[in-house]
This record gives C-alpha cells, structure tokens and sequence, in this order.
C-alpha cells in the first residue's frame, strides 16, 4: 500500500482542485476516504486471509465500496453540495485502490469485489509499498517509500496545483 501520507496528499489535492471554496469539512472527509480502506488490516488480527473478500485490498479498496461510502457521506454530511460531495469522496476513495495497484507489493487489488475476487495491478508499479505497522514506517524502508510517494505522488500533485493556477490566472 502507499502511505497514509501518499494517500491524504492525493485527497487534498482532489478536494482542493474540484472545489476551492468551503472545503474544511469535504476536505476532513475527503482526506478519511483516501486511508478508509485500509482498515482492512483489522482482518489480519481477525484472522482474515489476505486472499478472502474482506482481506487485505479486498472489498475496502473495491469500486462498489467507494460508491457506497461515497453515497452514505454525501446523504449525511453533503448538504446542499450532494453531487460535489459524491464526486469528490467517490473519487478519493478510490483513489486508494488505485495507488495500491501501482505499488510494488502486495498480492493486488479486488477492484470488482463482490462480483469478481480477482486482484489487480496496473502495469506500471513505480510506488514502493510501504510496511505495515508504525515501527516498520520509521525505519530506512519507510524513506524509501516516503522518497518514492513523493516523486510519484506529491510533485504530480503539486504540478496539477501549478497548472490549474496558471489556467485560472490565464483566464482572469
């Protein structure tokens, strides 16, 4: 998996380009979605196999959870914005699955559980995976996957940044 950190930096990115304005709670729900599906590690404790539907980037990293997640936040939390909210969170929640396939670890992501166990990674793998367990993070593997997410991760982020500010600028 990427790291919460990789994972919070696309959620802010998405939020904040989507919608710049009165974002403080999109932005705090929108960050939860992108870590959300991690939760799944829970099942190790539980004695979950990874391979099983509610393992490890099982249904938490699936298409069909994002959609949900992303309906039950925007009809409780969304307000007057109910499609902004169910795009932006929709799309941060899966975003998780979507780093995860690109990482070089792991055994894949269920995308289409519950129809399909298959898992999935994407043909280009670049972002180291990081370790499990916050003792493992601090540690010579954890900066090699912090220096990995953010020349994956962070300064694409921040190019969209730049270039949706000199598109905003051009046309004012």
């Amino acid at each position: 998996m990427a790291s919460i950190f990789g994972h919070s930096v696309v959620g802010y990115t998405l939020t904040k380009i989507i919608d710049n304005k009165n974002t403080k709670w999109l932005l705090l729900a929108a960050i939860v979605s992108t870590v959300l599906p991690d939760f799944d590690v829970i099942g190790f404790k539980l004695g979950i196999p990874y391979s099983h539907p509610l393992g490890h980037r099982g249904f938490t990293h699936s298409i069909l959870f994002a959609l949900l997640w992303a309906l039950l936040l925007t009809f409780t939390l969304g307000k007057k914005s109910k499609k902004l909210w169910f795009f932006v969170i929709f799309l941060c929640t899966v975003s998780h699955g979507i780093l995860d396939a690109m990482t070089t670890g792991g055994r894949g992501v269920g995308f289409f559980i519950p129809f399909d166990n298959e898992r999935f990674f994407f043909p280009l793998r670049v972002i180291k995976v990081s370790p499990l367990g916050f003792e493992r993070f601090f540690s010579e593997w954890g900066l090699q996957v912090i220096f990995s997410e953010f020349k994956f991760i962070v300064l694409p982020c921040f190019i969209i940044f730049v270039i949706r500010f000199l598109l905003r600028h051009k046309t004012s």
